[in-house]
């Protein structure tokens, strides 16, 4: 399904009546283009005069030093590599709307998470949670089931997200040999993983315009 900028902004406005806190998720594999879409979503919401602000998962990444202590460097991004219940915290903290919520940004230059790196005020009315996890149907990923108002899944074909994955990689400077190993080793498995185990979602596309 193909979805205009608009008609998804639309659906997530007439959705949020009444609420003064409104939580959506924006899952899919690796890929996908659910971080273009949640800064998309951002700005046309800004425009329309909302307060919006992007919750990223990527900034509950696991230090490097735990990975490697775990034997899950290697596998870095997958589900079990990822700080799910600060994640859930997060985003219980940010329901209550009563303070404003400091939460922690992914340095992927660094491949590191900065504690505290974005504020989400209190009055922020809409909070556009995205990451590849957010409606995987396994422990521990399924207690944030009841955690958001709304849910779009993105998923574009295989061919699409291999092509934009090697293109990711390519920009940080990672030779065949790398690219290889990150696409076919962990990417590519993460994304079928989560297309396979997602949760039905409210609103599902394969690409927006």
């Amino acid at each position: 399904m193909t979805m205009t900028l608009g008609a998804l902004t639309d659906a997530i406005v007439q959705r949020a009546s009444g609420n003064s806190r409104f939580i959506v998720a924006i899952a899919g594999p690796p890929g996908a283009g659910k971080s273009t879409l949640a800064d998309a979503l951002y700005c046309e919401l800004t425009k329309r005069g909302e307060k919006a602000e992007v919750l990223p998962m990527d900034g509950f990444h696991m230090d490097n030093g735990i990975l490697r202590e775990r034997g899950l460097l290697a596998r870095k991004g997958a589900p079990e590599t990822f700080d799910v219940r600060g994640f859930f915290d997060i985003v219980n903290a940010v329901r209550k709307a009563d303070q404003d919520v400091l939460v922690p940004v992914f340095d992927r230059a660094r491949e590191i998470a900065i504690a505290s790196a974005r504020s989400v005020s209190s009055e922020t009315r809409f909070i556009l949670a995205e990451g590849n996890y957010l409606l995987l149907n396994e422990q521990p990923w399924i207690q944030l089931k009841n955690s958001f108002d709304l849910s779009i899944f993105v998923g574009p074909s295989v061919e699409v997200l291999e092509q934009r994955l090697r293109d990711r990689w390519i920009g940080y400077g990672l030779d065949e040999a790398g690219i290889a190993a990150k696409l076919y080793g962990n990417d590519l498995p993460n994304g079928k993983r989560v297309v396979q185990n997602a949760q039905e979602a409210d609103i599902k596309i394969d690409i927006w315009e």
